[in-house]
């Protein structure tokens, strides 16, 4: 398991923002409204090495998740991992298949 007081200074990455957004909504398939929605929550698997946020504070870029706006919202207005079981999604091996996007 991830050590809870790991601090991971954000990385930010405007190419990979502009391919998430240039993707269809995770979800839904919407490809009209796509935002880039950064995974907040620490990963609880030792294979994925996510730790969580803070208030205030985002990811690195390269968890985010192409999502259409109505779905955003939807994920920051409730916990975000019941968000995600909603969906039947593993939000952090999701992640990590578009960071293997080709260059």
């Amino acid at each position: 398991m991830p050590d809870p007081n790991f601090r991971d200074p954000r990385q930010r990455d405007e190419d990979y923002l502009d391919y998430i957004r240039g993707c269809p909504c995770c979800l839904c398939g919407d490809d009209t409204t796509v935002e880039a929605a950064h995974l907040r929550v620490g990963s609880i698997s030792a294979s994925v090495p996510k730790a969580a946020v803070g208030m205030q504070e985002k990811s690195s870029d390269k968890w985010a998740l192409p999502l259409c706006g109505r779905h955003h919202r939807e994920q920051h207005s409730m916990n975000e991992m019941e968000f995600w079981l909603s969906y039947a999604v593993d939000p952090f091996a999701l992640a990590m298949h578009y960071q293997r996007r080709p260059r």
